[in-house]
């Protein structure tokens, strides 16, 4: 029987969710399972991590945040059980709480009536919190309204030529003529708000929410041009009242163009929303004495390079001089693609399960295998300067859920 070396420090597990199979939380469980298999007196630190869409809420539970539960409109304007977290005087709000793709009524898209509304609720709820920050994680939204939603349930009056307030969703923008924020909630002005997003689009364009995000929400070529000409006339009103431009700003686009609402009528500064949430779930403090993080999600693949969940753990250990490594359902990164993003190595999977369906089904169990040759690669015996060579298999690129 291998004997452990002893611990030299503790091992960090920093992994976002893998959609569609396991939570942030599960993730964690599994991995400590897999590590204390080998390594019984391992000491484990967990920290479940978000990037602002979903799971930002269970991540941030996990860290302390009290839940608070809340009744919204969901994206159709059926209500739905949902909940902010708050700690001190800052909350936690995800969008995908309230409008997101998952509380479709039987899964049906609605692509250009589907409502921010909701989210505007989860940030009055906040509001009445008495929260000094509001974080706001953006992703996973089933609707194209710019942000509408959100400003017509803080107050905000959104009405036609005849002075009727316009019915939810993008399209409807179309005929906006009058913007009246005379009842906007005057509370706004006393919270900083935050918006955590991995989304770098502008609102309008070839790249922009209709055009790139449309079509996931079920919205045809010809309604994302619908969608695209209601936001460019919903940015033109807009401007005209805030005095700014901020359709082209990157980060506009995020949520079905939340991130365009958030900036122009909330004065949000976009950031980097794995930034805010290892800032706000204490990810950097538990590096001290590390000898390892283990980070990942779903599948590591290009978009994982644009601001996901791992690229940022990997940054901010390797600040620390800490060693990183990660699990995933599937990895389509290069060796040199990972290393360039400050992993050593990746442990998939679809390394030793070839069947998608599987990796879905028994992505625990599976999980705590692959999680187990991490232990023996990188906790019994010293690896070398480089590590082992990553576990990525170029010819496993079966279809693993996306985290996008």
């Amino acid at each position: 029987m291998i004997q452990p070396a002893p611990a030299r420090g503790h091992v960090v597990i920093a992994s976002d969710k893998f959609k569609g199979s396991l939570t942030a939380v599960e993730v964690a469980d599994h991995v400590s399972a897999g590590l204390r298999a080998v390594i019984p007196t391992l000491p484990i630190r967990t920290v479940p991590i978000a990037d602002g869409g979903e799971g930002t809420l269970r991540a941030a539970l996990s860290a302390g945040f009290r839940r608070v539960d809340v009744t919204a409109a969901g994206p159709t304007g059926e209500p739905v059980q949902a909940a902010v977290a708050v700690k001190d005087r800052t909350v936690v709000v995800e969008l995908a709480q309230a409008s997101g793709l998952h509380l479709l009524p039987d899964g049906r898209p609605d692509a250009l009536n589907a409502s921010s509304y909701g989210t505007g609720q989860l940030i009055r709820a906040a509001l009445d919190a008495g929260c000094s920050r509001i974080v706001l994680g953006l992703g996973g939204s089933a609707c194209t309204d710019g942000g509408a939603g959100l400003v017509q349930a803080l107050g905000g009056a959104l009405l036609d030529s005849s002075g009727t307030e316009l019915p939810r969703g993008g399209a409807a923008l179309a005929r906006l003529h009058t913007i009246d924020l005379t009842s906007l909630d005057p509370r706004l002005r006393q919270v900083k708000v935050v918006m955590a997003s991995d989304v770098d689009n502008p609102l309008l364009g070839p790249l922009g929410a209709a055009a790139v995000y449309g079509p996931q929400k079920g919205a045809t070529a010809a309604d994302v041009e619908v969608l695209d000409a209601a936001l460019a006339h919903w940015a033109e009103a807009t401007a005209a009242v805030v005095g700014d431009e901020h359709a082209r700003r990157p980060g506009a686009g995020a949520a079905g163009g939340v991130g365009f609402a958030a900036m122009a009528f909330l004065g949000v500064q976009p950031s980097a929303g794995i930034e805010v949430l290892m800032d706000l779930l204490g990810f950097r403090q538990e590096l001290a004495g590390a000898r390892l993080v283990i980070t990942g999600e779903g599948s590591l693949d290009a978009q994982s390079l644009h601001g996901k969940a791992p690229v940022g753990v990997a940054g901010a250990a390797g600040t620390q001089g800490v060693p990183v490594v990660a699990v995933a359902g599937r990895t389509e990164l290069s060796v040199e693609q990972l290393r360039g993003a400050g992993i050593r190595a990746a442990y998939s999977l679809t390394d030793i399960e070839s069947d998608p369906a599987r990796c879905v089904r028994d992505a625990g169990a599976l999980l705590e295998q692959r999680t187990a040759a991490i232990a023996a690669d990188w906790l019994i015996d010293p690896p070398s300067a480089t590590g082992p060579h990553p576990g990525n298999h170029a010819d496993d690129l079966e279809r693993f859920p996306s985290d996008a």
